[in-house]
């Protein structure tokens, strides 16, 4: 076994794989960029390396040379899919964690994966072959059809074409996409599934000719090509159609000389289980292992080293599956805004304890605009699909994330979704269902635990002398009120007015009738009752005076404006302020200070993780204020200019 493994990775997935080195009692070494120089899986390593770029080859090596270490393990992302690399660790003396060069190779190019595991006998997806026209497969294949980018993966540049007439644009379309993402502009087509379900299989492959799988999972709930949540065992498949499946993923891996763990995933008819194909193969350990770990009591890290250091089939005997497991990603992103990239400090966070949490945060951390917006995966076990369902959301209910944005309250409306919790699932219905899942109605009491809290706040603390110093004062007969306006994005903004104490105050939202609340602060906490209704919250207040709330597993940012000024909104409701819908880098200004401009018309490009943004005029007008610069980094809801609107 080797003394010391570098990392070439970052985030949870590091500090995933780096916690099974520590348990087998191997030194680990951390790359990172400057963004990353205070990240947790730095500080989770037993030694650091700065580097410029988790994707330079020749830095991660060095890198490896002068730590000492005698493999590398790529994790998944980066350059864990990237031939190159695995052959250079090769040249190096270094070992590489993970398949040959030549099976990452074989299994990149969609096109070659097909036709490499077709002739092992694995059923593939009826579709183009080779560098066949794009017009002549999909005559000859027949529609509903599916265009892919031969290249890369990650639902990058893909598109559903039902008839004749979408043909042309949508060849058109999807190559500028793979363009962009991959260099590389070829497509392949393959007939479209309408009810379709993602059921992949891991696999295990020593140096020795072993293979072994161990289950599928389920990765059917999705948004845009993105799984959203994995679980295993599939709640389709019979113990007879996992056998096949299984026996199909091994002959995959041998077809490609496989060596490692990894995945082979097939695209299954919903309607029709015993009808499934083939899609594409990853050469790497994948997000979801975890649900095939507790399933199978195994650590596929683990095993992953072994098998680079020359075991032979160090896998359990038997592989039995035992039990359930679901799980969750956690993004920093907002549901609610067509699920933009968010960002900022981590004020608080509280991670759930009753259930496996992969997390590449800290309390205290920044999560910035350079790399993927997941944060951790939540994973539950359960004697069945139905226990682990209900400790994953009781789970997601106690995690608490505030200063940024997360998905946590949409993936406990999806988990309790009657169609998610049957397991009747298919890869479109988050889409089908998107709008139910990101509507949050606001719950009565956010309004009355942020005022309380606000009371709570302006308390003279100790022994109170003069009453004047209590929160609106003190008046001959009655406290005064005290007036101001809250806002919470997506809601309409509301005139809030206290008067008493926290702990014994009214309350009068817009006008209605007043009502009794109560906030007192609890270790970790505070606890507010309103209307006869108790409810604990976690609260914590950033620089720009913010009031961020979470409880039940929903996050709340409340911002104050404490001066009532109808003509101050309405002056500023006229205008056109441009903002930032998220934290990120300005990488196109199409205007210029002065210039004349039209509604809808192209203003600047925001990029954040992997994500574009563009940027209109709210109105006709002229441009003023002009302050976004090309390269320059922008915070969520920064002024980047301002559309003065046309007379």
């Amino acid at each position: 076994m080797f003394s010391t493994v570098l990392v070439a990775n970052r985030g949870e997935i590091a500090v995933r794989v780096i916690r099974t080195l520590r348990a087998l009692g191997i030194r680990s070494v951390a790359v990172h960029t400057d963004p990353d120089a205070a990240a947790p899986h730095v500080t989770a390593a037993d030694t650091a390396v700065r580097i410029g770029s988790y994707l330079d080859i020749d830095a991660v090596l060095d890198a490896a040379r002068a730590t000492g270490a005698e493999a590398i393990h790529p994790g998944y992302g980066f350059l864990s899919e990237n031939t190159a690399f695995a052959a250079a660790c090769a040249e190096a003396g270094l070992v590489f964690v993970g398949p040959p060069a030549a099976a990452i190779d074989a299994m990149g190019d969609k096109i070659r994966a097909k036709q490499t595991v077709a002739k092992a006998g694995v059923p593939v997806v009826p579709g183009s072959e080779g560098v066949e026209d794009v017009e002549v497969a999909v005559a000859r294949i027949g529609y509903p059809v599916l265009l892919k980018p031969s290249a890369g993966g990650g639902g990058k540049g893909m598109r559903e074409v039902y008839a004749a007439e979408e043909l042309s644009g949508a060849i058109a379309s999807a190559q500028r996409e793979a363009r962009g993402s991959f260099g590389d502009d070829t497509l392949l087509v393959e007939r479209l599934i309408t009810a379709p379900r993602h059921i992949e299989i891991q696999v295990l492959a020593d140096a020795h000719g072993g293979v072994v799988h161990l289950g599928e999972r389920e990765c059917s709930l999705q948004r845009r090509h993105q799984k959203i949540v994995e679980e295993a065992p599939s709640p389709l498949l019979t113990p007879a159609q996992r056998a096949a499946m299984g026996a199909a993923a091994c002959d995959a891996a041998r077809a490609c000389g496989y060596v490692g763990a990894g995945t082979v995933e097939f695209i299954v008819d919903g309607k029709n289980p015993d009808d499934w194909f083939f899609m594409e193969m990853n050469t790497r350990l994948q997000v979801e292992h975890p649900v095939t770990e507790e399933v199978y009591g195994v650590d596929l890290v683990a095993l992953q080293l072994q098998v680079a250091a020359g075991a032979a089939a160090p896998w359990p005997e038997v592989l039995e599956p035992r039990g359930h497991a679901v799980e969750v990603r956690v993004y920093a992103e907002d549901p609610a805004n067509g699920f933009l990239p968010t960002g900022g400090r981590i004020l608080a966070l509280r991670e759930p304890t009753t259930v496996r949490v992969d997390s590449g945060v800290v309390e205290g951390g920044t999560v910035g605009s350079d790399y993927d917006p997941m944060l951790s995966k939540v994973i539950a076990w359960g004697a069945d699909r139905a226990e682990a369902l209900r400790r994953l959301d009781a789970a997601l209910a106690d995690t608490v994330l505030l200063g940024l944005g997360t998905n946590v309250g949409f993936l406990r409306a999806l988990l309790a979704d009657p169609d998610v919790r049957a397991g009747d699932l298919d890869t479109g219905l988050v889409g089908r269902r998107l709008e139910s899942l990101t509507r949050t109605e606001l719950p009565v009491d956010v309004l009355g635990a942020a005022a309380g809290i606000g009371l709570l706040e302006l308390e003279p603390h100790g022994a109170v002398v003069d009453p004047f110093d209590l929160p609106g004062g003190w008046r001959l007969g009655e406290h005064a009120w005290t007036a101001g306006r809250f806002e919470i994005d997506g809601h309409e903004p509301v005139e809030v007015r206290t008067r008493g104490r926290a702990e014994a105050a009214e309350l009068v939202l817009d006008g209605e009738d007043p009502v009794p609340t109560s906030t007192v602060g609890i270790p970790g906490g505070y606890r507010h009752t309103q209307a006869g209704v108790t409810r604990t919250w976690t609260a914590a207040r950033d620089a720009a005076g913010t009031l961020w709330l979470a409880g039940d597993g929903q996050t709340w940012a409340v911002r104050e404006h404490t001066a009532l000024d109808p003509a101050a909104e309405g002056a500023a409701g006229s205008g056109g302020p441009v903002l930032s819908p998220m934290p990120g880098t300005v990488t196109v200004v199409e205007v210029g200070e002065g210039q004349e401009v039209t509604a809808g018309q192209t203003l600047v490009v925001v990029e954040a993780m992997k994500m574009e943004h563009v940027l209109t005029a709210p109105v006709d007008g002229t441009v003023r204020e002009l302050r976004a610069r090309v390269g320059g980094t922008v915070a969520k809801d920064a002024q980047l200019l301002v559309v003065e609107p046309s007379a």
